[in-house]
């Protein structure tokens, strides 16, 4: 029987490797390029989890050594574009992250809009973490670590389709719980499948 192979996030948080991610994330550098194949990325995926789990006696690897594995199986096999467009994908996220400003203010109306600017000192901001979300997930209202990433994730994301550089944390809030709800809402509906 194998080992479950560990991979240690960018945060120094660690996590069970998934597969599944791989292939995920294969196929979305293959679709930024025009190349959707679900097939093509099942195998290239395969390459990378089939070389990580063969490497002499590791149990732990990186996120950042699992993307350049990814990277490299891409481009060694024709698909040049589809691993420029996985590295100009990371180098916007990281680009994103370093940009967003938490504001920790309660925006509930207008009015708590309007002290907001006129607010002196501002508010203090901290940088934009996904991570936080995630622990105070886990800790706060014991969500399986899986789902709270999930969740982050999706609000992550949420929250750079909006193109602001600052964000009000009683808008994190309302975004983590909307998402939270809908999956666990959608976890329970495939449970009772």
């Amino acid at each position: 029987m194998k080992r479950q192979l560990r991979v240690t996030k960018a945060d120094g948080t660690g996590e069970a490797y998934l597969h599944t991610k791989v292939i995920g994330a294969v196929n979305n550098a293959l679709s930024a390029t025009g190349q959707a194949d679900m097939a093509l990325a099942e195998e290239l995926a395969e390459v990378v989890t089939f070389y990580l789990y063969n490497q002499s006696g590791k149990r732990k690897v990186t996120s950042n050594e699992i993307f350049s594995m990814v990277k490299a199986v891409l481009a060694s096999t024709g698909h040049e574009e589809a691993a420029a467009a996985l590295s100009e994908h990371a180098y916007e996220r990281r680009l994103k992250r370093t940009r967003t400003e938490v504001l920790a203010i309660n925006v509930h109306d207008y009015p708590d809009m309007e002290r907001l600017f006129q607010a002196n000192p501002l508010p203090p901001r901290t940088r934009w973490d996904k991570a936080r979300i995630v622990h105070d997930l886990t800790a706060k209202s014991g969500l399986p670590r899986q789902t709270a990433r999930a969740v982050a994730s999706a609000v992550e994301q949420q929250i750079f389709n909006m193109g602001v550089s600052t964000v009000p944390l009683s808008l994190i809030k309302q975004l983590v719980l909307g998402e939270a709800a809908t999956t666990l809402r959608a976890e329970r509906e495939l449970q009772m499948v």
